[in-house]
């Protein structure tokens, strides 16, 4: 994209809304919302590098930020008490705490990125610069991303089969009452006689 006033409007547009995008992830009241609220935030930063021209990039981070977004609001709708994770709770703890360390981050990486001078390593013009990662992550890399796509495949079915109405262990409906306290008096039916008084 050319510079212009239109180019400098839609960065500080998208840089805010993933600014504020971030800051409702914590002030949210529920799991699966701060999610999806996350996924807002990464959105615009993935808009933005790709305004920045690395364009592959920009959209493989949108692409993974959204699987894992919806992976991650799947999976706590599962496995949370808290009833699809939509009723209030509480998402930070020590709160006073949490805020201190929020700006003391937040203000250290902005004097870092403002004060520091980065190096300035243009691409030499003709080279094709996603072609190249490309090559890369097909290249010898792969085995990295296959093994971490394997493994990310077995987590989601795992989860999915604990999940179910009717797992490994039978019927999700059995075993969910808590046991009593005290043992039964009664020996289970076929070990009357065997023991160290027992008679054959």
């Amino acid at each position: 994209m050319t510079d212009s006033w239109l180019v400098d409007v839609v960065f500080w547009l998208l840089a805010t809304g993933s600014l504020v995008s971030g800051w409702l992830v914590f002030r949210t009241d529920s799991m699966v919302r701060a999610a999806f609220w996350l996924l807002a935030s990464f959105v615009g930063v993935g808009a933005i590098v790709i305004m920045l021209g690395a364009e592959f990039i920009g959209i493989v981070l949108i692409l993974m930020m959204a699987g894992e977004m919806l992976i991650m609001a799947v999976i706590m709708v599962m496995f949370m008490m808290n009833p699809a994770g939509l009723n209030p709770m509480f998402m930070v703890h020590q709160h006073r705490a949490s805020i201190a360390a929020g700006a003391t981050a937040f203000i250290g990486l902005a004097i870092v990125g403002v004060s520091t001078s980065f190096p300035d390593q243009p691409v030499p013009t003709g080279t094709d610069a996603t072609e190249q990662l490309g090559f890369e992550l097909l290249g010898g890399s792969m085995l990295a991303f296959q093994t971490a796509g394997v493994a990310l495949l077995s987590t989601m079915i795992g989860a999915v089969v604990l999940a179910s109405h009717r797992g490994r262990y039978g019927s999700a409906e059995e075993g969910s009452v808590e046991p009593d306290l005290d043992p039964p008096t009664d020996p289970p039916a076929g070990t009357a006689g065997h023991g160290t008084g027992g008679t054959a």
